[in-house]
């Protein structure tokens, strides 16, 4: 008697039920991660853009803040927000953007089809491209610290990888919302992309502190996680942090998780909406559209 699985629809069911559990799940997100982990460290010339690129134009405030005998402090806020800019693009171009790519490249199809999560799909392009661009990040960091002779001083090391921690978390479900979002946008989502790049980087203060914008308009930029991520990482690395903060780091923090929940359920919302439009339209997947 044959002991293949289609012989007893039972025991097939069974196999493909375990298939679509948590061990699919976590090899789905290992399968994504690996290309942002591996592959691209193999391509040199986005290592070099995604690196030194972002800190040619942070070497240039420090060179404003020195000529205009700015505090010291200010040199190191823009060396952060220096470092921080290979976050930001990593979201908008290889989170936000990749849906849509996936359908040019029609791989979108193949993603919808499959029995994988779609959510798991985007966890592991997320942790992939976070740790692939937090060593660009450290790169950026320790080259502006080197060169500029930038002195910390950090009030707490563990609330400060929980800042970190917390604003990587809120802002690549940002990043997993657009994906969604963007892809229901169709062709306008290179558009969208280049368009969000510079207010944000105004917006969330990258180079100068955001209490500077007063309180109303840090207000509504505090939608955008690195706005209270880098002013509290800010207030806890340097002497002058906490008088040039925008809100305390207790509350900040606070926000960034209610930021970080909002996006995640957001992302998994819009994702299942984008699933059954492919299913019940079938021109999600259309490359024409």
């Amino acid at each position: 008697m044959s002991n293949s699985p289609f012989s007893n629809p039972h025991s097939a069911f069974r196999i493909r039920h375990s298939e679509r559990g948590w061990r699919l799940f976590v090899r789905t997100v290992i399968a994504r991660a690996y290309p942002r982990i591996v592959g691209q460290q193999r391509e040199k010339a986005w290592i070099f853009f995604e690196t030194f690129l972002p800190f040619l134009a942070t070497t240039g405030y420090v060179f404003l803040y020195r000529a205009m005998q700015a505090p010291e402090d200010f040199v190191g806020f823009a060396v952060i927000g220096g470092a921080m800019t290979a976050f930001w693009l990593n979201v908008m171009w290889s989170m936000s953007a990749q849906m849509y790519w996936e359908k040019e490249n029609g791989n979108l199809a193949l993603y919808i089809m499959a029995p994988n999560s779609m959510m798991a799909i985007l966890l592991g392009m997320a942790l992939g491209g976070m740790f692939a661009t937090t060593l660009r990040a450290a790169v950026i960091l320790v080259l502006g610290t080197w060169l500029f002779h930038i002195s910390f001083a950090v009030a707490s090391f563990p609330m400060l990888l929980a800042v970190f921690a917390i604003t990587m978390v809120a802002l690549y479900g940002l990043g997993m919302l657009f994906a969604s979002l963007f892809l229901l946008f169709g062709r306008d989502a290179w558009q969208i992309s280049n368009m969000m790049q510079e207010p944000v980087y105004f917006l969330s203060g990258f180079y100068f502190p955001v209490r500077s914008f007063g309180f109303a308009v840090a207000l509504v930029a505090s939608i955008l996680p690195l706005t209270l991520g880098m002013d509290a990482m800010r207030q806890l690395m340097f002497a002058s942090g906490s008088t040039l903060g925008f809100l305390s780091v207790p509350i900040e923090i606070g926000a960034l998780v209610v930021l970080a929940v909002a996006f995640l359920i957001g992302a998994f919302y819009w994702l299942k909406r984008m699933e059954r439009l492919a299913i019940a339209e079938g021109t999600l997947t259309d490359r024409r559209r």
